[in-house]
Parts: C-alpha cells; structure tokens; sequence
C-alpha cells in the first residue's frame, strides 16, 4: 500500500503573515506538538519564527524525529516591479536556508503575491469579478517577477519554485491561475494547489474539484489540504465581509467540516502516483482555536480517508 506522507504547517497555529505576532505560540511548542499529533513535515512559517541558522534549524528538527522541512512561505508584491529586487533577495536567503537543512527530499520555495495588503482584493476575496483583476502590462511585470525569482532560486539554492495562488492575492480565480501559468516558465514554476483557496477563489462553494486538478495536472508540484466552511463562505459574501473578518469567523475549518472533496483529491493523487508530501494548513489568526487539538482531528480525518490514496 502507498503511503501518503502529511505534514502540517506553523500558520495552522496561527503564524500567519503580515499580522500581529504577539500571541504567536512560540516554534518549539509548535512543532512539539506537530509531532505529538501525528505529522512528519512541516514549513518554515515567517523569517524569524524558526531559526535561520541552519545548524540552529536543523538540530531542532532532528529533536522531533527529523520532522522533513518542506518548504517555505514567502510573499512578494509582484504586481510592483520595484518589489521584485528585494523580493528575490529575501527568495533566495530563505531558499538557501530550507535547503541547508532538507533531508529525505527537497523542499520547495512557496512564492505567493503579498496577500492581504491591497485593500481592493482584501476587500474582494471570495467575490472576485472580471474588472477586479490585474491589466495586461501588470500581469506581464507580475509573472517576469515570479519567473525571475524562480529562476534565481533555482540558481542560487537549487530548489523549484511554486506559486501560491491565494485569496486576498491577484493569483485567486481559476482563471488568474491560468493566466499566470501561461505567462510562466513550466521548468522553474509550479503550483502549489491548495484546496481551501482554490474553492474560495471560484466564488462558490461547489467546484468540480478533479477537473480543476487536471486543468493544472502538469504544473502541480505540491499540495496544501485546507477546508472551506460554506455557510461562512457564503455569508461573507452575502455582507460583503473584508477576507481577514471571514476568517476571523471560521472560514477555515478543521477538515472533513466544510466543502472540500478529501476523497476525491486524495484518489486524483493516488491516479497520478504523487511521491510528496501533502501538507494541512488549517489558516487560522493568532490566538484563535485550539491548534493541537485542531492538529490531531485533522489528521485523524486524514488516517480515516487515506484509503482512497492508496
């Protein structure tokens, strides 16, 4: 039988970019109780959460059973091409960090716009239509900026690069999906395919999720489990809710309790004969939920599924 390799990440204990990191659960809690609960991967979370000294770093994931490094998270504003600079320079640290420390294989550079800051698609998340989307010479400068990043990367670390696509992101419809990919190189960057945003992103809370994984079967590289909870989904479009307030009302469940289709992702995987890890992301601000007993039903879910992998 297959077995499917899960990891969990330190924003499902409420590190999350760009917010306040003063009730963060410090990293050492964290990844004690990743292990504690099951999951053998995880990822870097913010610069700074972890150590970024890769003895430091490395030592401590060999504490926890050499919990495998997947990868690293890191958001830039590539709608602006004097971010892309400073962008690929954080890129590339980060990069060589996680590579300095991989083991059992090699983890990948996450890419992502820098979600949650431009007020209009904050704004929009969930409801995103036509006309609120990049122009053409903006979507020409963001995907030269991801393919230089991800060819640096590549270069300088000797990791591929996936891009995130993300709500409260210009990357978050179907269609902006597409597009970025087609714009992109398909040897240096790949898609992260995240099932919570990918729902979210199409304005429903019903998808046809397997014809979505094969309309980006060649350029998925990596796989985020997240959940969506349709009624909150739903209502956040209905008030016009902003997407941090959505998810300060539970956007995000725990999985196998809102819209996704586990099974079917996990058979789509199993079809394709994917060797990597999948990795649970239950996005929640910080100090919301209870993470580790969050962390042990997730994949207690998972366990109970895994079949449909195999």
């Amino acid at each position: 039988m297959k077995k499917l390799l899960v990891g969990n990440a330190p924003c499902s204990w409420g590190t999350l970019e760009n917010q306040d990191q003063s009730k963060a659960i410090p990293f050492r809690q964290m990844l004690d109780e990743l292990v504690e609960t099951g999951y053998t991967g995880t990822e870097l979370g913010d610069w700074g959460y972890m150590p970024t000294e890769p003895e430091t770093l490395r030592a401590e994931l060999a504490l926890r059973n050499n919990v495998v490094m997947l990868g690293a998270f890191v958001p830039v504003a590539l709608k602006y091409r004097d971010a892309h600079a400073e962008g690929c320079q954080r890129a590339v640290k980060t990069a060589r960090l996680i590579a300095a420390v991989a083991t059992t294989q090699a983890p990948f550079l996450v890419l992502s716009d820098d979600n949650g800051t431009d007020p209009v698609r904050t704004r929009l998340a969930g409801r995103i239509g036509p006309g609120n989307g990049l122009s053409g010479e903006e979507w020409a400068t963001f995907a030269a900026g991801a393919d230089m990043i991800a060819r640096a990367v590549f270069e300088h670390a000797g990791l591929r690069t996936v891009f995130h696509h993300h709500c409260a992101g210009y990357v978050e419809t179907p269609d902006e999906i597409a597009r970025l990919l087609d714009m992109t190189s398909p040897d240096r960057l790949g898609l992260v395919f995240d099932a919570g945003h990918y729902y979210h992103g199409t304005g429903r809370e019903e998808c046809d999720l397997v014809a979505a994984l094969d309309r980006f079967a060649e350029r998925i590289w990596y796989v985020h489990l997240k959940d969506l909870e349709p009624q909150v989904a739903r209502r956040s479009r209905e008030e016009d809710w902003d997407y941090f307030t959505a998810m300060r009302n539970g956007l995000y469940c725990e999985l196998g309790k809102g819209c996704v289709d586990f099974p079917a992702l996990l058979r789509w995987l199993g079809r394709r004969d994917y060797k990597g890890y999948v990795l649970v992301e239950q996005d929640v601000l910080p100090g919301m939920g209870t993470p580790k007993e969050s962390a042990a039903r997730n994949r207690e879910y998972i366990r109970s599924i895994e079949k449909n992998f195999a």
